[in-house]
């Protein structure tokens, strides 16, 4: 039989103390959670344009899931409205994702409009349910240009949103700030249409977009009351810093996300 040592023993009267510790360290933990701020240096933002009405989109809703479970990446989900017309109208697309899907093609010269279709830190595009396509077109950027250099945090204090931009290397540049309330996961029961009758998982589901300001490479704070962006069905919130405009999108040079209190 193994013997105890008598390190390995403890006076009963300690267990209060050990309780008050643990309760203690415990609250430390959540209170450092609470102000944490989102991750400041994401791989790649993926925006996977989407619809219920598309019988090619499922799959690539799957990788996007699992995409949203990735730290380094930054996953949103937008569902378009313009197969609404095949008989089932989509609950969570919205007009401004079918514009944005369009401004995207014409900005890269293409005009390819898809689903399901991943646009890739704003400036490359791949099949949505196509991982090995993505990841390359994640490297390639990388190479080749400077996507996500700005390390922009995302902080909740309370009942208050605080984006914090930094300045560029050289103090120039051009974007533009936006921010979108997301639901982490939706549910869908389709009606009509190619999915009919098929329950369909939606990840980091893009609610609204909220233009916050401009940058121009200095150093920009940005606050917003969380009451103005939270509803019954929002319990996140992503932001990106994009060259260009909303009409004419290019590279994101900076985003972070963060969930709720």
């Amino acid at each position: 039989m193994m013997q105890k040592s008598d390190e390995a023993k403890e006076p009963t009267e300690n267990a209060p103390m050990r309780l008050r510790v643990a309760v203690s360290v415990a609250l430390t933990c959540l209170a450092a959670l609470a102000s944490t701020p989102a991750s400041a240096e994401p791989r790649a933002v993926i925006e996977l344009f989407t619809s219920q009405g598309c019988s090619s989109c499922p799959a690539a809703d799957r990788l996007l899931a699992e995409y949203a479970r990735d730290s380094s990446v930054i996953a949103l989900s937008l569902a378009v409205d313009y197969w609404d017309y095949l008989g089932w109208k989509d609950t969570l697309a919205l007009n401004g994702h079918t514009k944005r899907q369009r401004a995207y093609a014409q900005a890269r010269g293409d005009r390819e409009v898809y689903t399901p279709q991943v646009v890739v830190d704003g400036v490359a595009h791949a099949l949505g349910s196509d991982k090995v396509a993505i990841e390359k077109a994640i490297r390639k950027i990388r190479d080749e240009r400077a996507p996500l250099s700005l390390p922009v945090t995302m902080t909740q204090n309370g009942g208050t949103l605080t984006v914090t931009v930094p300045s560029s290397a050289d103090g120039s540049g051009q974007a533009e700030v936006w921010l979108c309330p997301i639901t982490k996961s939706v549910h869908v029961t389709i009606g009509r249409g190619e999915n009919s009758g098929h329950t369909l998982t939606y990840s980091n589901v893009v609610r609204r977009w909220i233009k916050l300001g401009d940058w121009s490479g200095k150093a920009e704070t940005f606050t917003v009351p969380v009451k103005d962006i939270r509803s019954a069905n929002v319990d996140g919130a992503a932001v990106v810093v994009q060259n260009g405009l909303a009409s004419a999108p290019k590279l994101i040079v900076g985003a972070a996300q963060l969930g709720l209190q």
